[in-house]
């Protein structure tokens, strides 16, 4: 008897556990609001880090100083074109600032959610040239390089 009710414990144990998966984050289009679809993603992207960002919203990449070196280097050739070498504005608006144009650019989710999908304007959908985990090492550069009011910065607080 004493062995049914410890099995019978641990199988309800078991499946409460199981019920409480973590659930990804639904991210999605800046300026439709439909979801985005991930898997048009470039591949090469769904890193350990990603994965963890799409559990969390924050991108693990912010602060490491390798990933930031990265990040630059990815911004030059991908970003810069329209935003700077700087991210100081150039057709495309500054981002080391704390103005936003879009204000959820404010959370990683929301600068992720633009970067993916594209804004309003000349910013198209950056998923066919950039894979999901470049696009997080590109957000923790400009992270790094804000120069804005830190109570404004929503991935400070996150």
């Amino acid at each position: 008897m004493k062995t049914t009710h410890i099995f019978a414990a641990t199988s309800l144990s078991l499946a409460l556990l199981s019920s409480v998966a973590i659930a990804e984050i639904t991210f999605h289009n800046a300026i439709t609001g439909e979801v985005l679809d991930l898997s048009v993603a470039k591949k090469g992207g769904d890193t350990e880090a990603f994965k963890q960002f799409k559990e969390t919203g924050k991108n693990p990449y912010n602060g490491d100083a390798e990933a930031v070196k990265k990040g630059h280097d990815l911004f030059m050739t991908a970003c810069s074109g329209c935003h700077g070498h700087e991210a100081e504005g150039k057709l495309g608006p500054g981002l080391a600032d704390d103005y936003w144009t879009y204000p959820a650019n404010a959370t990683d989710k929301g600068l992720f959610e633009l970067l993916f999908g594209g804004a309003n304007g000349m910013m198209g959908p950056q998923y066919v040239n950039l894979n999901t985990d470049d696009m997080l090492l590109i957000m923790a550069w400009i992270r790094d390089i804000y120069h804005g009011d830190p109570k404004k910065a929503k991935w400070l607080q996150q």
